[in-house]
């Protein structure tokens, strides 16, 4: 028995957390390995969200005007929507679509009958998210801030804000792609399964056009899911209080904000317990 085998075996016997975060990072390693081996899946990873910034903020080069002449440019306005719509890409949708193909594929199957602690592989689908989340936000405000003149905060506290709407967006929609899986009969119908509902609700989230022009029923559908609640948390780091009073009702409620995303960590986290299975109906 290999040294990896028998430090597994060891933590099925004791229950060992520390080696099961462990294992997730080796699993975490690995998929980022693969990840980033393929060039095809990182260029477009990336690009989607890119072409959108660029032609978005391209096309749309007005201003958005507020109370007594005041006036934010669409790019810094676009730019906030499109990093929170990055994370939900990369976390929800994608995550959603792969570990249905694996589990198509029956690569789950075989993990399930190794020693491997099933919460690593979780962990190690989470941390590619995590970090490929990161990296497209970067290159989104490096885009803004060179080609589209985005003002960054220099508050620092504006930033802390961003760090934990980005980590419960991340958290939330990754949980909420593995549970959403159930949904999916087999591999080859991910990515029909899995872009409509993030595609709809992009736009009846605000990504694209402001939040203020959604008819309200389509509020009230977006104001359900995650995507609405960060899209609203990036736009208090990077636009002004007046833009809240348009959009969202005076002020940007972010004890919402968060209380919303944390409420859809923890759903998500229970129908992924409830709901995930590793392998496919009526599979043998």
């Amino acid at each position: 028995m290999s040294a990896q085998s028998t430090r597994v075996a060891r933590h099925r016997e004791g229950g060992s957390l520390a080696l099961t975060l462990r294992l997730g990072m080796g699993r975490a390693n690995l998929e980022l390995r693969q990840f980033y081996r393929s060039p095809e899946l990182v260029f477009f990873t990336f690009l989607l969200p890119v072409l959108f910034v660029v032609i978005f903020s391209t096309v749309f080069s007005d201003e958005i005007e507020g109370p007594a002449g005041a006036r934010v440019p669409f790019p810094q306005y676009f730019l906030a929507g499109m990093i929170a719509a990055g994370v939900m890409s990369t976390t929800f949708t994608s995550l959603a679509t792969t570990i249905s193909i694996e589990r198509s594929d029956g690569l789950l199957k075989r993990l399930a009958g190794t020693p491997l602690p099933k919460a690593s592989y979780f962990m190690g689908k989470i941390v590619l998210a995590a970090v490929t989340s990161a990296i497209q936000a970067a290159i989104i405000l490096a885009i803004g801030a060179t080609l589209y003149d985005v003002s960054l905060p220099s508050d620092p506290g504006l930033w802390a804000v961003f760090a934990w709407v980005f980590a419960l967006g991340v958290a939330s929609c990754s949980l909420l792609g593995v549970a959403y899986t159930r949904l999916i009969p087999e591999g080859s119908m991910a990515n029909a399964i899995v872009q409509p509902p993030y595609l709809t609700l992009q736009f009846i989230s605000g990504v694209f056009f402001p939040y203020h022009q959604i008819p309200p029923w389509l509020k009230f559908v977006a104001s359900l899911f995650p995507l609405k609640w960060m899209v609203q948390g990036m736009r208090h780091v990077f636009l002004p209080d007046w833009v809240a009073v348009n959009d969202y009702g005076g002020e940007w409620h972010m004890e919402r904000v968060a209380a919303m995303l944390i409420g859809w960590t923890i759903a998500a986290f229970v129908l992924s317990l409830l709901f995930f299975r590793w392998q496919e109906k009526g599979a043998k």
